[in-house]
């Protein structure tokens, strides 16, 4: 029973008063220093306040000589105010004091604690109501096995959680597999660690289930950096040597630029299996941003698409024995003429070969190879031997000279209807500069035996060559001096570029 000369003014300058300074001090800074979990903090200070003012209403209802609901009220609400305040202290304590200190405690061991201050101090209150804590502890061991065995679930994912936290086995950011589902930890929670799928789905799995069952914390590796090895299948046919598929692989891929494909390790192929008359290869790569991982894989199949159709390996077909009606030749034919028909308009594009005939147009058109390249990809490397001339049909590609020591310098870029790779043809001097594609680009290419019968039988197309060597020179010549302790010899005049390419060819004057 309350005492009726004990005054609301009292309970203010009591225990009360004090924690509810308290209470507003650590608010205060919790929403300095914190302000994402502002709501949190505030419904934890209303709390608090409530149980306050509710401690107030109970002095009026003693003064109204309610004794018994005074009381009650008293006994209530004293037990909300200090939730309110066990809360905020053990915020105080987890996520201001023990951060400046540099430790950082899991979410879980925080939420223990609080649990513990308020067994704690609901034994307190009881000890000072004159409860005997030993016979009550006696008396509730059978209740107590009762309720842990019918909770033993709950409990399981609770001590499941505690175990994920301390040990840090699963970290908040890790990328995961369980049970067949793949995604980004966001929170491990007392029951529960919620996982974030690719698709915008949030899946809620038992820590039961992740102590017990298998679980694989995608790229990660002690020490290292996170990266996750993928594979890339695709089969070829088997005429085509398997060193010779693995080589051209490995040194495309390793020379690409793709984003989200770690440089070290360097992707490789391997030889994977023989499938319905094929063999079946695999490509390796390790992604570092597991969130793309669709997107990239997409991109690696473009660059190895078109690495394998430059170097003439066309990707196999299941192989059957099926009796049917053969293909009508007829179609075949008109499918060639009408790429012939294409390259013989791209030919014309290009005012180079503006003197052929027709039946010259024809011929080398039928010599054209085609030459598909991705984004990124290096069709050629400064310094390399010469042995293509190219013509540019779609897409946009860049020039650019690489010095010594410095970054790449951008000399021009070309578009369809240009070409490039002429000077090193038709000088047998090395790649002058590298060109990259800026986009996906179509090229066809003339091999160098099939050029040079061009200019014995048409020698005014080397006429035509020099004055485009002419006059791109002078851009490859300036990006150089800028990087040359000293400015080299003036551009080669046309008439002795003419001559050499006569030279190299043993054409006539």
């Amino acid at each position: 029973m309350m005492n009726s000369d004990y005054s609301f003014t009292d309970l203010l300058h009591s225990e009360v008063g004090w924690l509810a300074v308290l209470a507003l001090a650590l608010t205060a800074l919790l929403l300095r220093f914190r302000p994402h979990e502002r709501g949190m903090y505030l419904n934890t200070l209303w709390l608090f306040l409530i149980g306050v003012f509710g401690q107030g209403l109970a002095f009026v209802f003693d003064a109204l000589a309610f004794a018994t609901v005074a009381t009650v009220l008293q006994t209530i609400f004293r037990i909300v105010a200090a939730i309110g305040a066990i809360r905020l202290v053990g915020f105080a304590v987890f996520r201001l004091v023990l951060p400046m200190m540099g430790r950082e405690w899991p979410r879980i061991i925080e939420d223990l604690v609080i649990l513990v201050a308020y067994v704690v101090y609901g034994f307190v209150q009881l000890r000072g109501a004159g409860v005997d804590l030993s016979s009550l502890v006696t008396t509730s061991a059978i209740l107590t096995a009762v309720i842990a065995f019918a909770m033993q679930d709950t409990l399981g994912n609770v001590l499941g959680g505690l175990a994920i936290q301390v040990d840090n086995t699963v970290q908040v950011g890790d990328w995961v597999r369980v049970d067949q589902v793949e995604g980004q930890v966001r929170d491990i929670r007392w029951r529960s660690t919620l996982i974030e799928t690719r698709n915008w789905e949030t899946i809620v799995i038992p820590n039961s289930a992740i102590m017990k069952g298998r679980v694989a914390i995608l790229g990660k590796r002690e020490g290292q950096a996170r990266q996750w090895r993928r594979s890339i299948m695709f089969m070829v046919d088997p005429r085509v040597p398997p060193a010779r598929v693995i080589a051209t692989v490995n040194e495309e891929m390793r020379d690409v630029p793709i984003a989200n494909v770690a440089r070290i390790p360097a992707p490789q192929t391997v030889l994977h299996d023989f499938i319905h008359g094929n063999l079946q290869y695999e490509l390796r790569y390790f992604l570092t941003e597991p969130m793309e991982d669709q997107i990239t894989d997409s991109m690696v199949r473009v660059h190895l698409f078109a690495s394998l159709q430059r170097a003439g390996i066309r990707i196999a077909e299941e192989q059957r024995t099926v009796h049917g009606v053969a293909r009508d030749q007829a179609h075949d034919d008109a499918v060639r003429k009408r790429e012939v028909g294409r390259r013989r308009d791209i030919l014309r594009g290009v005012d180079l070969f503006s003197v052929l005939s027709d039946d010259e147009m024809n011929e080398i058109a039928e010599r054209l190879q085609y030459a598909p390249f991705a984004r990124g990809d290096a069709i050629t490397r400064q310094g390399n031997i010469p042995h293509w001339l190219y013509i540019v049909a779609f897409g946009e590609v860049e020039v650019r000279y690489e010095p010594p020591h410095g970054a790449p310098q951008t000399i021009s870029v070309l578009r369809a209807g240009q070409f490039f790779g002429e000077m090193a043809l038709l000088t047998g001097e090395a790649r002058s500069a590298t060109v990259v594609a800026l986009t996906d680009v179509e090229c066809y290419r003339l091999d160098g035996k099939s050029f040079q019968g061009l200019l014995l039988r048409r020698p005014e197309i080397a006429e035509a060559m020099a004055r485009v060597i002419h006059a791109r020179k002078p851009d490859l010549e300036k990006v150089r001096d800028a990087f040359a302790s000293q400015p080299s010899i003036a551009v080669v005049q046309q008439t002795d570029l003419l001559t050499r390419i006569r030279r190299f060819f043993g054409l006539r004057r």
